[in-house]
């Protein structure tokens, strides 16, 4: 059997689904995400739209947004795991909330109250592989994969 785009798209929409679910499965064991555990999501959440989108549309040339939303999660996969080892500075603050109208005692009591979830830490690892290594190098083949079903004849 010859795999078509259809075949490749569906395959890259089904990655993303999966590590989407992993990621969410993952906070409901307990391991709280960090700022940058929510940016590797939302491309994820872009590319399953793309893919569905390709394929109810019967569009390929929408397989190229779905490499470059697999791509920039990848992207974003490798800044975080640079950050987790230590390779180079994360962002400043991975908390954060609104703050507008509070009183000095209600910003207190928001910040002291808060979860701190640091991105500059590994909470969970296998092997020497952490969640953000996982998302970097899944991401960056779903990215091939794309590519894949882009350049596949129709």
């Amino acid at each position: 059997m010859t795999l078509t785009w259809k075949h490749y798209a569906l395959i890259a929409t089904v990655g993303s689904i999966a590590l989407l679910g992993g990621a969410f499965i993952f906070q409901a064991l307990g391991y709280a995400p960090c700022k940058m555990c929510y940016w590797q999501r939302y491309p994820h959440a872009v590319a399953i739209v793309i893919g569905a989108l390709a394929l109810a549309l019967g569009r390929r040339w929408l397989c190229w947004f779905g490499a470059l939303a697999a791509a920039t999660t990848g992207g974003i996969g490798i800044f975080h795991s640079g950050v987790e080892r230590g390779l180079w500075e994360g962002p400043a603050s991975c908390t954060g909330g609104p703050t507008a109208g509070l009183s000095a005692e209600d910003l207190m009591n928001q910040i002291m109250s808060a979860p701190l979830v640091r991105c500059d830490e590994i909470p969970w690892e296998l092997l020497g592989v952490t969640m953000a290594n996982l998302n970097a190098l899944i991401s960056l083949g779903l990215a091939v994969v794309w590519v894949i079903a882009a350049r596949r004849p129709a």
